[in-house]
C-alpha cells in the first residue's frame, strides 16, 4: 500500500489556528499605529502653526507692511503657505494685539494638538 503525500486535517487546522491567532495579536497593534500617526500628524500641524505664527510676529513687527495680521486663532492659518490642511480646522479664539493665546487644531480624525498663537495687528 501506498503512502498518501500531503497535509492531515488536523495539521492545517492548526495552521489555520496559528495565523488567526497571529492575526489576533497583529490586527490592534495596526490600529494603534494608525491612531498614533494621525496624532502625530495633528501635532505637526500645531506645531507649524505656531513656529509660523512666531515667525509671522517678528516680521509684521519688523516691517508693519509684511506679515499678516492676527486677531484670533483661526487667522494664524493664513501665516502658513497655502494655509491650513484640508480637513483641520482650528477653534476660534480671539488674541490680543500682543498679546498670546493657546490655540486648539483639530485634525480629519478629531484628534487636537494646541499651539501658542501670536496676535499682532
Amino acid at each position: 500500500m501506498k503512502r498518501e503525500k500531503g497535509f492531515t486535517l488536523i495539521e492545517l487546522i492548526i495552521v489555520i489556528v496559528i495565523l488567526g491567532i497571529l492575526a489576533a495579536v497583529a490586527i490592534p497593534s495596526y490600529i494603534d499605529i494608525r491612531s498614533e500617526a494621525r496624532q502625530a500628524a495633528v501635532d505637526g500641524v500645531a506645531g507649524a502653526l505656531g513656529s509660523a505664527s512666531a515667525m509671522n510676529k517678528g516680521i509684521r513687527a519688523a516691517f508693519p507692511a509684511k506679515g499678516v495680521a492676527v486677531a484670533d486663532c483661526e487667522d494664524v492659518a493664513n501665516t502658513l503657505d497655502g494655509g491650513l490642511p484640508a480637513g483641520y480646522t482650528i477653534t476660534a479664539a480671539t488674541i490680543a494685539n500682543g498679546a498670546t493665546a493657546t490655540c486648539t487644531v483639530t485634525g480629519p480624525g478629531g484628534e487636537t494638538a494646541t499651539f501658542i498663537g501670536h496676535g499682532i495687528s
